[in-house]
């Protein structure tokens, strides 16, 4: 196996920029920024527009569409009788 090729895989935080949530993990993403984490150590950040803290199927806030009425429309409309 080739020496260096891998990018190095390090704890990042992952901050969601719609709510106050941020979580740290291990990746291997580049970044410019960092954060002042908890421990009081600090990391590169990776701000997200959405996470499972502001996503709507998530949190309960996500409209269901019922399209079971459709088909029956759809059936009733269009059946030869």
């Amino acid at each position: 196996m080739k020496a260096d090729i891998h990018p190095v895989y390090r704890p990042v935080v992952f901050q969601d920029t719609s709510s106050d949530f941020s979580f740290i993990t291990r990746s291997t993403i580049k970044t410019k920024e960092t954060i002042k984490w908890e421990d009081g150590n600090e990391y590169p950040l990776v701000k997200l527009d959405i996470s499972s803290a502001s996503h709507p199927f998530y949190t309960g806030k996500h409209k269901v569409v019922d399209s079971g009425g459709r088909v029956d429309k759809f059936k009733q409309r269009y059946s030869r009788s």
